[in-house]
C-alpha cells in the first residue's frame, strides 16, 4: 500500500486528523543562534503630519536605537520589481490603476540603462556578488542606476547616500532624469527613505529589500462605491475610543522627537485597539456582500505574502539580524506569522526602543 493510501485508510479509521501539530520545540536542537527579526511598526511619514519638509532631527533618537540593534538585513514596505513586472504583464488580473499606484515607474531608468526589470534584477545580483570592499563613486552610481531600472528606488538611494556630496552627480548610468529622481527621494518625508535608507548607510549596508505585495488584496469588487461606503461606515463605528487612539498618535507626531511616537505605535495594547477599530469593525459590518470580510481577507493574504517575501531575504543567511519596517497596522500580523517560522526568534521592538 502506498503512503498516501495508508494515510487515507488511517484517517478513515480515526475520523479526522489532529487539528494542529505542535512545532514550537522543533528547533530546540539547533547548533547555531536563531535568526533574530524585529518588526518596527511605523506611521507613514509622508501622510498627515504638519506638512512641509521633515526635519531629520526628529528621527535621530529612533535611528540611534535602531543602529544599536545593528540589523544586517532591512526590509521596507515597497513593491519588489519582480512583483510589479508580474502585475504589469497580467493587466486582466491586476488593473493598471492599482499597479501604477504601488509600483515605481522604471521607464526613465530603462531608457538610461537599456535594461528592462528582469534584466536589471539579474544585473543587480551579478554586481553585488562581485561588490568590492571599497567601491568607487563610479561603481556606486552604476549600481544605483541598476537598482532604479530594477524597480528598487530605495536601494538606489542607499547607493546615492553612500556617495560624498560632490560625487552625487550624473554619470555611469545615471542620467539627469535619474539624478533628479534620486534628489527628490532624498528629500521625501517617507520612512523608507528617512529611516531605512539612512540606517542602511550608517550600518554600511548596500541595499534594503522591498517586500510589499498587492497581489493578495487585488479584490474583484463588483461595486466599488458600495464597498468604500461599507468600509468607511465600519471605521466610523468605533466612536470615541477609536478617535482617542488617533488623537494620541497625532499629538506625539507633532513633537520634536518622534521616538515616543514609535514607542506608542509599537505597544501591544495600542496595536490591539487599533486592529479592533479597523479590521474588527470591518468584520462586523453587515452589508449583504460582506464587503468587510472581503477587505479583511485581502489584508490577511497581503500579510501572508509579505512575510513570505521577508523570509526570502534571510533564508540563506541563518542567524542574521533582520529589521522589517512597515506600517504599524501590519505589525501584529507580521509578529504572529514570523513567529511561526522555524529558526526565527522575534525581537520585541519595545526592548530596542526603550520605555
Amino acid at each position: 500500500m502506498t503512503r498516501r493510501l495508508l494515510l487515507a485508510a488511517l484517517l478513515a479509521c480515526t475520523g479526522t486528523a489532529s487539528a494542529a501539530v505542535d512545532l514550537s520545540t522543533l528547533d530546540d536542537g539547533m547548533p547555531s543562534p536563531p535568526t533574530r527579526v524585529m518588526v518596527l511598526g511605523s506611521v507613514h511619514l509622508a501622510q498627515g503630519g504638519a506638512g512641509g519638509p521633515l526635519d531629520p532631527a526628529v528621527l535621530e533618537g529612533l535611528l540611534q536605537r535602531l543602529q544599536a540593534y545593528g540589523p544586517q538585513i532591512i526590509t521596507v514596505e515597497g513593491m519588489p520589481g519582480e512583483t510589479c513586472d508580474l502585475m504589469r504583464r497580467l493587466p486582466h488580473q491586476y488593473d493598471r490603476e492599482t499597479t501604477d499606484a504601488y509600483c515605481p515607474d522604471t521607464s526613465k531608468a530603462r531608457a538610461a540603462t537599456s535594461l528592462d526589470v528582469p534584466a536589471a534584477l539579474a544585473a543587480v545580483e551579478q554586481r553585488l556578488a562581485a561588490w568590492p570592499a571599497a567601491p568607487s563613486a563610479a561603481q556606486r552610481r552604476g549600481l544605483a542606476s541598476l537598482f532604479m531600472a530594477a524597480g528598487d528606488p530605495v536601494s538606489a538611494l542607499v547607493q546615492w547616500l553612500h556617495l560624498p556630496a560632490g560625487e552625487r552627480v550624473a554619470g555611469d548610468g545615471l542620467d539627469e532624469a535619474l539624478v533628479a529622481r534620486l534628489r527628490k527621494l532624498e528629500a521625501s518625508p517617507n520612512e523608507n527613505t528617512r529611516i531605512a535608507a539612512v540606517l542602511a548607510v550608517r550600518l554600511g549596508l548596500q541595499r534594503v529589500y522591498p517586500v510589499d505585495d498587492h497581489t493578495g488584496d487585488a479584490l474583484r469588487i463588483d461595486d466599488g462605491e458600495a464597498f468604500g461606503q461599507a468600509i468607511r461606515a465600519a471605521w466610523s463605528s468605533g466612536g470615541d475610543a477609536c478617535d482617542r487612539l488617533h488623537e494620541r498618535q497625532d499629538a506625539l507626531r507633532a513633537q520634536p522627537d518622534l521616538l515616543p511616537l514609535y514607542r506608542l505605535v509599537n505597544d501591544d495594547a495600542w496595536l490591539a485597539a487599533a486592529a479592533r477599530c479597523d479590521f474588527g469593525a470591518a468584520l462586523a459590518e453587515p452589508s449583504a456582500k460582506r464587503y468587510g470580510r472581503q477587505y479583511v481577507a485581502g489584508w490577511d493574504l497581503r500579510n501572508l505574502r509579505i512575510v513570505a517575501n521577508i523570509g526570502t531575504t534571510f533564508r540563506e543567511r541563518p542567524g542574521a539580524r533582520v529589521l522589517s519596517i512597515v506600517g504599524a497596522s501590519h505589525k501584529p500580523w507580521f509578529d504572529r506569522l514570523l513567529g511561526q517560522l522555524q529558526g526565527v526568534e522575534l525581537v520585541d521592538a519595545r526592548s530596542v526602543l526603550g520605555d
